[in-house]
């Protein structure tokens, strides 16, 4: 079992790309663009874990919603 101190509450771009499975240039592109939420501690920019979480839903979420009638 993992301890919650195993996971850590923000990651770096490399870190989050590399959980996404996505390059480096594509995580900072969705991070700018506000696709992904970002914080700022210090001089910092770190991804709160969960926003990845939200950011995969966001797409499945899109991916599922039938085209509507024109």
């Amino acid at each position: 079992m993992q301890h919650p101190e195993a996971t850590p509450l923000v990651l770096t771009i490399e870190q989050a790309a590399k959980r996404l499975g996505i390059g480096r240039t594509l995580t900072y592109a969705l991070v700018s663009s506000g696709e992904i939420e970002s914080v700022q501690i210090g001089r910092l920019r770190r991804i709160p874990a969960e926003c990845l979480a939200e950011y995969v839903n966001r797409l499945r979420r899109q991916n599922t919603q039938l085209p509507t009638a024109a």
